[in-house]
């Protein structure tokens, strides 16, 4: 990257139109504050936001807040919340510069800010990408951990913060009059109503009598979120400045595609973001139901096999033959089967629009990526599916060789002996139930109810299929295997 480019800030706009929406664009105040200022909101949620705004107008711009690091801040702050997203697919890649991010804080920096941020009234919205472990959901019971140690301390501490159902509840506290709508867009089932239980059980821990407030005046709509975002490389950053004749501290490269489902219940008003495209319905179920298991579920089946087998990249793995030709069975037969969609909702087109999607060679998402926190991403993208598929008397086996790859996956080596990383909140526990060895090693994992539901551990039939699976990648590796399972 060239050092003497300047740096993408507000006075370099009229040079950048060719990156920028043709429709005029109006100064806006905050109206959303969103939690997890990671790549993902910034190619998705606050384009779609500028897009609403440029379209239909409304103060909606976002603060957004990062809850652990700094380092996005720091990266955007000198730009005044200015970024750009790479557009890339078959066709090439396009350049978009947006300007939706109007602050941006980190919250082991900033407490108070965060805290008065959520308590201006200007805030209509509250939306979170903060992942599966940032809900400190207890697995077992689906409501809050109680003895999280983040949820243990800021119930001692309501007024300080630190985990995400303490600073919604805080700031709903201050909000009785006008409470501002609670929106989850992570990868989650059911998100809204995940969120709502969490908050509301941190909440009557808290007091009984805001719980029962927060229960009957505070919306927490589910929605369901797609387009894929790989990380940030420094080769994006050399393709942002190329583009822009300026130096872009943190681009974000994404696909084309991208789809939002949302729940429209917002009481306290919210962006026209159907004008960007984004669905408003009444239920989210069957649209999340079909993107957690058609295109999580794959994405995870691919990551861990092609880590097993030294491919580094989703596109690199949908092009070797046997993993295509089992991901496309496991689509038709294994997966469309299980979903419940609206008559216009073609599973087979669903299923080869995807497959189309992973093969782009432009986006080099790694699997390693998609691989993080697993015990997290399993029970929603493949456990559930197995189970429904068990119900019905049907066989998992194609299924099974995804969870079985995760559980390789554990031992730290691809089939190499390269070094295969585990990031993921139960890292330390699951390091040692794969570290005895292949010998009993589904039946340790099984033993782990926090993602296991005890009902589908004990299915002899869900057993012995991960124990093949485990023993035919030990034994085969994961393209011969793959192979052998994809002609079930």
């Amino acid at each position: 990257m060239d050092k003497q480019l300047p740096r993408l800030a507000p006075d370099r706009l009229p040079a950048l139109a060719a990156h920028l929406s043709p429709l005029p664009w109006v100064e806006p105040r905050i109206g959303i504050v969103h939690l997890g200022l990671g790549n993902f909101h910034r190619a998705h949620q606050a384009m779609y936001t500028e897009d609403a705004m440029l379209a239909a107008g409304g103060d909606w711009g976002i603060c957004g807040v990062s809850l652990r690091r700094p380092d996005t801040r720091d990266a955007l702050a000198p730009q005044g919340g200015l970024y750009s997203v790479l557009i890339r697919d078959a066709d090439g890649e396009r350049v978009r510069v947006v300007r939706a991010l109007r602050r941006m804080l980190v919250a082991t920096q900033e407490q108070d800010a965060v805290l008065d941020a959520l308590r201006d009234p200007h805030v209509r919205i509250v939306t979170l990408t903060v992942t599966e472990k940032g809900y400190c959901l207890d697995p077992r019971t689906g409501g809050l951990d109680i003895a999280h140690p983040l949820v243990a301390r800021d119930l001692r501490n309501p007024d300080h913060p630190q985990s995400v159902p303490g600073y919604l509840v805080a700031g709903l506290r201050a909000r009785r009059d006008h409470p501002y709508t609670v929106l989850s867009c992570d990868n989650l089932a059911h998100n809204g109503a995940a969120l709502r239980r969490v908050v509301l059980d941190y909440a009557r821990a808290l007091d009984a009598s805001l719980a029962d407030w927060i229960e009957r005046s505070v919306a927490f709509p589910s929605t369901m979120v797609d387009r894929i975002v790989p990380a940030t490389t420094d080769a994006d950053r050399e393709a942002a400045a190329a583009a822009l004749g300026c130096v872009d501290a943190w681009p974000v490269p994404a696909e084309s595609f991208r789809q939002w489902v949302i729940e429209d219940r917002f009481p306290a008003g919210r962006p026209a973001w159907e004008h960007a495209g984004a669905l408003l319905v009444e239920d989210v179920t069957p649209y999340e139901t079909a993107k957690l298991r058609m295109l999580n579920g794959i994405h995870s089946t691919l990551a861990y096999l092609a880590l097993l087998a030294d491919i580094e990249t989703v596109d690199r793995a949908v092009a070797q033959a046997d993993l295509h030709a089992l991901v496309h069975r496991m689509m038709s037969e294994d997966i469309a089967p299980t979903l419940t969609v609206p008559a216009s909702f073609d599973r087979a087109r669903y299923r080869d629009d995807l497959l189309a999607r992973f093969a782009n060679p432009t986006l080099k998402h790694r699997c390693m990526q998609i691989a993080m926190d697993g015990s997290q991403k399993l029970p929603p993208r493949l456990l559930g599916t197995a189970a429904d598929r068990l119900r019905d008397g049907h066989a998992v086996d194609r299924l099974a060789l995804g969870i079985a790859a995760w559980m390789r996956f554990l031992s730290g080596r691809s089939e190499s002996g390269a070094a295969l990383e585990l990031n993921d909140p139960m890292a330390d526990r699951l390091r040692a139930l794969a570290a005895p060895g292949a010998e009993g090693l589904v039946d340790r994992l099984l033993s782990v109810a926090e993602i296991f539901p005890p009902e589908l551990a004990a299915d002899a039939r869900f057993a012995a299929a991960l124990r093949r699976a485990c023993d035919a990648l030990a034994r085969d590796g994961a393209l011969t295997t793959a192979r052998r399972y994809a002609a079930l």
